[in-house]
């Protein structure tokens, strides 16, 4: 796995202040998409011990409130691979620390099921994830007024009650908030 940029400091990408992993590679190629170079699936730095050193290690000051993973595509399934080490270790080790992912995927028809973006590790980095960004950037529906989102097709769902209830929950701080049955 690569990535294009570890951000420290990122008030962006989720609530308060976050550390922030750009992976690379992506195949959903979305028009208008604000990282493009990203697509590329060496682009960047080889993901290593030492970059997941730094991740946790910017992690570790109280006024961090998670880590967000976004690209690229985290859940192209090499990233997925190469991801559940690092959230396994990050929910060990800050449990009060949330974990969001911005993915062009669809929770319930390519995500929970048969999918090209399923494989091995796809449930158990589910599990992980407090909040999924889900659906791919649409151009045409952009709205630079959404909160932690930049097109109004995209969600922001609850994966812990989505996961608990066995229906999708949105994000209750997200004003649309409501549930859908998958």
């Amino acid at each position: 796995m690569y990535y294009g940029e570890i951000k420290k400091f990122d008030i962006a990408d989720g609530p308060g202040v976050r550390v922030s992993l750009f992976v690379s590679g992506c195949t959903h190629h979305c028009k208008g998409c604000f990282n493009p170079e990203t697509w590329d699936f060496t682009y960047g730095n080889e993901y290593t011990e030492a970059a997941e050193r730094e991740i946790i290690k910017a992690l570790e000051p109280d006024y961090i409130d998670g880590l967000t993973l976004l690209g690229g595509e985290p859940m192209e399934k090499v990233n997925q691979r190469g991801l559940l080490p690092l959230l396994k270790k990050v929910k060990k080790l800050f449990p009060q620390k949330t974990i969001w992912c911005y993915t062009g995927y669809i929770l319930e028809t390519e995500l929970l099921s048969d999918s090209r973006a399923r494989c091995e590790c796809t449930d158990e980095i589910l599990s992980f994830i407090d909040v999924l960004v889900d659906g791919e950037f649409v151009e045409e529906m952009k709205n630079i007024s959404l909160r932690f989102r930049g097109s109004s097709n995209q969600r922001l769902i609850d994966m812990k009650k989505t996961l608990e209830a066995g229906e999708t929950v949105l994000w209750a701080d997200d004003p649309c908030y409501e549930k859908h049955e998958f």
